[in-house]
C-alpha cells in the first residue's frame, strides 16, 4: 500500500509551536483524506526548527465511487424547498432529478448522487494547498510579495507518494508561488545544499548525515543523556528540566552539548535564582553537587553547530551573558535585604490584585482574618496563622520577585527566615500558593495550611461575589484550580472543616441562610469533587447522591460517606436494595404525578394485613435507627450494614404484595411504605441520583 510523505520547509519555527504544529499538519491531513474517502494505517508527524514533516502509511490507492440516493419534496413543493433540495443535491435544475410515487404519501423527488472514485494523489493535491493557506499557527507573517500567511517564510514542500515497491511519485501541487517538489535541505551551516529525498526511512537517513535530526524526541534523549553523562564525568547531576528541555530541543536540529562555569562567588545567591537566571536568559541547565544538594558554578549549554573549535568560543559567550545577567540578580537580591517584608507591606495598598475585589494591602487584612478563624479548626497556632497571612504577599515588590514572578512565595520564604521569623510562618509564606497543578504537594504544616485555606477561600469567594466565575474553557482567575487546591488540603491532610461557615466568614455576602451564592460555590466545589475522585475511580453519580443531601459541607465526611456508598452497591445487597428502591420509587413517581401531590406520612398499623407488608414496616423502624446511630456516630459501613437490612424484606413485598390494591385506603398505605423505603435510604443518600 502506497505512502506519503510531507515536508513544510521554512525559516525557523519558534520551539514553543513546533510540537502542536506538527500534530495539527497529522490531524488536518488524515481527517481530510478520510472525509474523501481514504483509509490510512497510521501516521507520524515531526518537527524541526526550520521544517513540519508528515509520514502516512498504508494508504488505500483512492476512494471508492458512491451512489446516494437523497430524498426530496413532494411534487408542488413551494419554490423555496425545491431550491434548498437543488443546491443540497447539487444539480442545475428539477429536471435532473427523478419522481418516485409514493402510495401513502404522494409523488416525490429523488435525487441520485453518484460521485466517482479518487485517485489518492489526487486528494492530497486537492487537499494541501488549503490546508496550508488557513494552517492554525498562533502568529503568522506575509513575506515578500506575495499573500500566503506562514510562522516564518516557507521555502519549499515535499510531497512523495507511492509505495515501497516503486519509485513514488511527486504530488504536484502549488500555493503562492512554492510547488511541490522532493527537494529538502539539511543543517544550516553543515550541510545546507539541497537534495533530493523519496519515502521516509530515505528521507530520515539522508538528513541524518545532512546534520538533522529528524524526531524531536529523539533530540530530547541525546540531550538528556549527554548531558547526564557530562555532569557524571565531573562528579556531579543534572538538575532535570522537562520544560526547558522540551524547548531547548526545539532551538536545535543537531544537538551539541556544552558545559561552562561562572564565578563560585555567584553561589551566595538562592539556588533557584541562579537557576532561573541561566535557564530565562541563555536557556542553559544547571548541576548540583549530589553530597550536598546545592548548585554548582557549572552549567550546560546546548549547541546546534559542531564548533570547529569544539564550542570554546560559544561557551565563552554563554559565559560573559551569563555572569552579567547574575550580577544583575545579585543586585536585586541584595537591595531586597536591606528592606525587612514588614516594611514592604504599605507599597501592597497601591497594587490593585482586582478592580472589584481592591487592593493586595486589602487582601491582606481579610486573610489575617480569614487565616485566624481557621488556625484552630487545623491545629495550628492563630497568631502564626495571622503572621504568616500578614507576609504572605510583601514579597510581591521585591526586586526579585519583579524578575522572576514565578519566585513569589519562595524569595519570601527565604526572606523570613534570613529575618529571623518563625519557621512555620516562613514555610507558611511559600507554601500558601500550593497546591498549583495536579502533580504539586499540598502544604503539610498546619499554619501553612491555615493561610492556603485563607487564600484559596478568599479568591472564590470575592469572585463569585462580583459575578466572575469560570465559563466553559475560560478560567482566567484560576478559579478551578483553588477550589481543587482547597479540596486536596482537606482530604489529604484529614480536615473536618464545614465549607459553608467558612465562606461566610471569607465573605459576607456568603452569609445567610439558603444563601444562593454560597449553594452556588458549594456546587461547584461539588463539581470539583467528582473530577477529583472520578480519577480516582469513584463514580460521579455517587457524590451527586450526597451531594443531594441538606448539609452535606463536609468534604472528607462526603468522601466517606461516597465510599461507604460505593463498597455497599458493590455487595449483592446493595445492588438488589437499589433495584428495589428504584421500583418503589417509579410507582410513587406514576401515582404523584397523578394529582401532583407528595405521599407522605407514616403507614397505619390497622392497615397493615399481609405478612410481607408488616415485616417491612418492621424492618424500615428498625434500620432507620440503627442508620441514625451509625451517622450519628460517623460510621457509614455501620449505616450501611443497616440499610442492607431492609433488602430482605423490601424484595418479599415486592413479590407477595399488590401495591395498587383496589382498596383505597390499603393502596394509601402501600404508597406510604414505599415512601418509608424512599426516606429510610435517604438517611444515607439519594439512591434516585444514583445510575443502575
Amino acid at each position: 500500500m502506497p505512502d506519503l510523505l510531507l515536508e513544510l520547509f521554512s525559516e525557523e519555527i519558534p520551539a514553543r509551536m513546533q510540537r502542536r504544529a506538527a500534530e495539527n499538519l497529522k490531524s488536518l491531513v488524515t481527517n481530510a483524506l478520510v472525509d474523501a474517502g481514504v483509509t490510512y494505517e497510521g501516521a507520524k508527524a515531526f518537527a524541526t526548527p526550520r521544517r513540519l514533516a508528515l509520514h502516512i502509511a498504508g494508504l488505500t490507492a483512492g476512494s471508492k465511487a458512491t451512489r446516494e440516493e437523497r430524498k426530496g419534496p413532494r411534487v408542488g413543493a413551494p419554490e423555496k424547498a425545491l431550491e434548498g433540495f437543488l443546491r443540497g443535491a447539487g444539480l442545475a435544475s428539477i429536471d435532473e432529478a427523478s419522481i418516485v410515487t409514493d402510495p401513502k404519501k404522494g409523488d416525490f423527488y429523488v435525487a441520485v448522487i453518484e460521485k466517482p472514485g479518487r485517485a489518492t494523489g489526487e486528494i492530497v493535491a486537492d487537499v494541501m494547498p488549503e490546508i496550508i493557506r488557513t494552517f492554525p499557527w498562533p502568529k503568522s507573517m506575509r513575506w515578500g510579495t506575495g499573500q500566503l500567511r506562514w510562522v516564518r517564510p516557507l521555502h519549499s514542500i515535499v510531497a512523495s507518494y507511492g509505495p515501497e515497491t516503486e519509485e513514488p511519485e511527486v504530488i504536484d501541487f502549488e500555493i503562492d508561488g512554492i510547488r511541490s517538489g522532493k527537494t529538502t535541505r539539511g543543517h544550516r551551516f553543515h550541510a545546507p545544499d539541497a537534495f533530493e529525498v523519496r519515502r521516509l526511512e530515505d528521507y530520515a537517513e539522508k538528513l541524518e548525515k545532512a546534520k538533522v535530526v529528524l524526531d524531536a524526541d529523539r533530540r530530547k534523549d541525546i540531550i538528556a543523556h549527554d548531558a547526564r553523562n557530562r555532569a557524571m564525568a565531573l562528579g556531579l547531576e543534572l538538575v532535570e528540566d522537562e520544560g526547558l528541555l522540551e524547548e531547548v530541543a526545539g532551538l536545535v536540529e543537531w544537538p551539541v552539548v556544552l558545559v561552562g562555569t561562572f564565578e563560585k562567588a555567584f553561589l551566595e545567591l538562592p539556588d533557584e535564582v541562579i537557576r532561573l537566571t541561566i535557564r530565562a536568559n541563555q536557556k542553559c541547565f544547571v548541576m548540583r553537587d549530589p553530597a550536598t544538594g546545592r548548585l554548582t558554578n557549572r552549567f550546560v549549554a546546548v549547541s546546534n553547530i559542531e564548533a570547529p573549535d569544539g564550542g570554546a568560543t560559544i561557551i565563552a559567550g554563554n559565559e560573559k551573558v551569563i555572569r552579567a545577567r547574575l550580577s544583575d540578580a545579585r543586585f536585586f537580591w541584595e537591595t531586597d535585604l536591606k528592606a525587612s517584608l514588614e516594611s514592604r507591606l504599605p507599597k501592597l495598598d497601591s497594587v490593585v490584585f482586582h478592580e472589584k475585589l481592591g487592593t493586595q494591602g486589602a487582601r491582606v487584612r481579610r486573610l489575617e482574618a480569614l487565616a485566624r478563624e481557621i488556625a484552630p479548626l487545623v491545629g495550628a497556632d492563630a497568631d502564626k496563622a495571622e503572621r504568616a497571612a500578614r507576609l504572605a504577599k510583601a514579597d510581591l515588590p521585591t526586586q526579585m520577585v519583579y524578575e522572576f514572578p514565578e519566585l513569589q512565595g519562595q524569595m519570601g520564604r527565604t526572606y523570613a527566615e534570613l529575618q529571623g521569623e518563625d519557621a512555620s510562618v516562613a514555610v507558611a509564606i511559600e507554601d500558601h500558593y500550593k497546591p498549583q497543578g495536579p502533580s504539586d504537594a499540598v502544604p503539610a504544616d498546619p499554619v501553612a495550611i491555615a493561610v492556603a485555606l485563607a487564600d484559596k477561600l478568599d479568591l472564590l469567594t470575592g469572585f463569585w461575589a462580583i459575578d466572575e466565575k469560570p465559563t466553559g474553557s475560560k478560567d482566567p482567575f484560576a478559579l478551578r484550580r483553588a477550589a481543587l487546591g482547597v479540596i486536596r488540603i482537606v482530604l489529604e491532610n484529614g480536615l473536618r472543616l464545614k465549607l459553608g461557615a467558612r465562606l461566610a466568614v471569607a465573605n459576607p455576602a456568603m452569609a445567610g441562610n439558603d444563601n444562593a451564592l454560597a449553594a452556588d460555590l458549594l456546587a461547584f466545589f461539588a463539581d470539583r469533587l467528582k473530577v477529583h475522585l472520578k480519577e480516582e475511580g469513584a463514580r460521579h453519580d455517587l457524590i451527586d447522591a450526597v451531594f443531594a443531601l441538606d448539609g452535606q459541607d463536609d468534604l472528607l465526611m462526603v468522601v466517606k460517606r461516597v465510599e461507604a456508598l460505593g463498597s455497599f452497591l458493590a455487595t449483592e445487597d446493595g445492588a438488589n436494595l437499589l433495584a428495589g428502591t428504584k421500583r418503589g420509587a417509579n410507582i410513587l413517581r406514576a401515582e404523584e404525578k397523578k394529582d401532583g401531590s407528595t405521599i407522605t406520612g407514616a403507614p397505619h398499623a390497622d392497615h397493615l394485613v399481609e405478612p410481607a407488608e408488616i415485616a417491612l414496616a418492621a424492618a424500615i423502624d428498625t434500620a432507620r435507627a440503627a442508620i441514625r446511630a451509625a451517622l450519628s456516630r460517623e460510621d457509614f459501613a455501620g449505616a450501611m450494614t443497616a440499610l442492607a437490612g431492609l433488602r430482605a424484606p423490601v424484595d418479599t413485598f415486592f413479590d407477595d404484595i399488590l401495591v395498587n390494591a383496589e382498596d383505597a385506603a390499603l393502596r394509601l398505605n402501600r404508597l406510604r411504605l414505599l415512601a418509608e423505603i424512599r426516606e429510610a435510604t435517604r438517611e444515607v443518600a439519594d439512591f434516585s441520583k444514583i445510575a443502575g
